[in-house]
């Protein structure tokens, strides 16, 4: 982690207050306004910890987009089961909320056997994002030293920290990103077309996003955008998140089903693809959201640069090559059903497929290094390489 980014604030300060699992209005009170620091100008977030308090609030995003439903997470076991059935997702988010949820189990009991117990609890929730393991190793390595009655409170300032450098990283990435599409807009007097997968947005993270922390920065600076939003089967989150995301924040965009990508590129639809990242290896594979790889290998075929937005806890340096990385498999029923809401705007399920249907359902895969343009990250654009992402962070790579 690269410290000069830290930034010294609690997390309460880094989103807005959300309210127990009940509906509400995600405007908060003030106007929006343009960002002035690293702070994301946005009227929601995925995550509070209200000052003082000792749980965390955040948004169900399973509601999303029909209703914007808030959940308070008040124990380890309540933000175990959070990760799990994706009422939060995102690598950078899932990492911050395990570092509560380690907090958590902390205040409850905070002896060596209560530590290993719940870091192994938490850690067996989602296995492919790096940034959840690199979380607890974080909260772990900040309390292990100290007596068991001051670990708690280390904990929960730790995860404080892990929020609020979140939102910085992710403001840092979208300053690099900003200039890929400044090249864009400068040759061109149309809208710069950019094509996106799942949803990398403020939804993911603590704040900004990673792959739309470049667009909503160029957005904001008056650089006329297009995003073209992949719906991103089987949980939707293009359609359900990303959407919501950018009509929220009034940047224009069109969602498209997956398979249409390779066309949308191939009719020169598509200036530059940016994607975010769930795990990636020394070697500058990219493992993210089913369908990632599709969309890199249409965007290569016709020549449309293919860029990963990547802060600096998603990179595992253990890794040789994606091979190693853990593709996690979810339930079938997620591919054989759908959800949505009907006529009336209310919640309903519909089945797609005959009974008996066998089904896959993989959650990610791999992008190889070789179709990938450049990592933006926090310090700057990195080649996808092992030279590349070394020279960029050598600290990490030793």
């Amino acid at each position: 982690m690269d410290r000069r980014l830290q930034q010294h604030r609690s997390g309460a300060e880094v989103a807005h207050a959300a309210i127990a699992r009940r509906r509400y209005n995600p405007v908060v009170s003030a106007p929006a306004t343009k960002a002035t620091s690293s702070l994301d100008p946005a009227r929601y977030r995925a995550l509070v910890r209200p000052a003082g308090a000792r749980h965390i609030e955040t948004i169900d995003q399973r509601a999303l987009p029909h209703s914007v439903v808030a959940t308070k997470i008040a124990d380890p076991e309540t933000a175990a089961q959070a990760i799990r059935e994706m009422w939060v997702r995102g690598a950078p988010l899932i990492g911050a909320v395990g570092a509560y949820g380690l907090a958590l189990a902390l205040d409850r009991d905070p002896s060596d056997t209560g530590l290993s117990a719940a870091y192994q609890f938490l850690d067996a929730t989602r296995p492919t994002a790096v940034n959840l393991r690199w979380a607890l190793d974080r909260v772990r390595g900040a309390v292990i030293g100290l007596p068991p009655a001051q670990r708690a409170d280390a904990a929960w300032h730790e995860a404080d920290s892990i929020a609020a450098e979140d939102v910085a990283i992710n403001h840092a990435i979208g300053i690099h990103g900003l200039e890929l599409l400044r090249t864009i807009a400068r040759r061109k007097s149309a809208p710069v077309q950019i094509m996106t997968h799942c949803n990398a947005g403020a939804l993911a993270t603590c704040g900004w996003g990673t792959a739309t922390a470049p667009i909503f920065l160029a957005h904001e600076a008056g650089i006329p955008v297009h995003v073209w939003v992949s719906e991103t089967r089987p949980r939707l989150q293009g359609a359900h998140l990303t959407a919501w995301e950018l009509a929220a924040r009034g940047v224009p965009h069109t969602m498209f089903v997956d398979s249409a990508g390779g066309l949308l590129m191939r009719r020169g639809d598509v200036d530059i693809v940016i994607v975010g990242a769930d795990r990636v290896a020394s070697n500058g594979d990219v493992c993210n959201k089913i369908g990632t790889y599709d969309k890199a290998l249409a965007a290569a075929d016709n020549d449309v640069p293919f860029y990963a937005a990547v802060p600096s806890p998603t990179f595992d340096f253990a890794l040789a090559s994606g091979e190693a990385i853990p593709i996690e498999a979810r339930d079938a029923e997620e591919v054989l059903s759908i959800s949505g809401s009907d006529s009336r705007a209310m919640p309903a399920a519909v089945r797609l497929a005959p009974p008996g249907t066998r089904a896959v359902n993989y959650a990610f895969d791999i992008t190889p290094a070789r179709l990938v343009a450049g990592l933006v990250t926090e310090r700057g654009i990195a080649s996808a390489t092992q030279a590349g992402i070394r020279a960029m962070f050598p600290e990490r790579a030793e």
